[in-house]
């Protein structure tokens, strides 16, 4: 369906698909490497321990996907 500004229109219970080019390994350890920097531009504080919780997050995601994704299923390190 076309929209009124000529945007396609997701009608309810449709998904957007988009074909990702990088791995989410990639795409999850750039978003700790960006968090971590936004956090170093930050004093001590709540904001920056979140930054870095989201950091740290991201980076087990990470692990955790090429764990799953790697054969034998060795237990993770």
């Amino acid at each position: 369906m076309i929209g009124k500004n000529g945007s396609k229109e997701i009608s309810v219970g449709e998904r957007r698909r988009v074909k990702q080019t990088r791995s989410l390994e990639e795409r999850l350890a750039e978003q700790a490497a960006k968090l971590k920097d936004q956090a170093s531009k930050l004093p001590a504080g709540p904001q920056r321990e979140a930054l870095l919780k989201r950091a740290r997050i991201a980076e087990t995601g990470a692990h955790l996907s090429d764990w799953l994704a790697s054969p034998g299923l060795r237990s993770p390190t």
